[in-house]
């Protein structure tokens, strides 16, 4: 009986058909992935998901760093202008529950002249300050002044500036509020 179609040559046939029988019997690969490579895909998107964990922050850290930075170069600029004129400068932040006649201000730079006048308001209106052991901040116009640290907060985080009195503010420490 031919096992070949009309048409065809009968050892194309013939080969066709050794060679099903042959992957049907052994050595054949069955479809889907093998353990390892399923291990090998579960690690790199592990991996994939670890970083970019990592490379996305906390928007409100952030945020408070971007505060922390500001207001260093506020202050620093506010000592500078305090030594140039001879005056006294102080920092003074907004406290909860005081009655400000300007309820947008925030936080007040007393002594430099209208002319001088920088911000009073923070970026994120939530963002609280509160300087360690005093009222105000000094600025100057002493080039040697008191060790100072104002501490930022913002939701439960917390960013804490200091100077030791020679050097400009810089932060000190940051992390989850207590």
């Amino acid at each position: 009986m031919p096992i070949s179609a009309p048409g065809s040559s009968g050892a194309a046939a013939a080969a066709a058909a050794a060679g099903a029988v042959h992957r049907g019997r052994s050595g054949a690969r069955p479809g889907g992935f093998t353990l390892i490579e399923l291990l090998v895909v579960i690690a790199i998107v592990a991996i994939s998901a670890g970083l970019i964990t990592l490379s996305l922050r906390d928007g409100h850290a952030a945020k408070l760093e971007e505060e922390g930075a500001r207001l260093a170069a506020l202050l620093e600029m506010a000592r500078a202008e305090a030594r140039v004129a001879g005056t006294t400068v102080r920092w003074v932040p907004k406290r909860e529950g005081s009655s400000d006649p300007d309820p947008d201000v925030q936080f007040r730079f007393v002594g430099l002249s209208e002319l001088q006048a920088l911000p009073t308001r923070w970026l994120d209106p939530a963002t609280q300050a509160q300087v360690v052991g005093a009222a105000t901040v000094v600025l100057g116009p002493e080039a040697i002044l008191p060790p100072q640290r104002i501490v930022l907060r913002l939701e439960n985080q917390r960013l804490e500036l200091a100077s030791d009195g020679l050097g400009p503010f810089a932060v000190a420490g940051s992390g989850a509020a207590p």
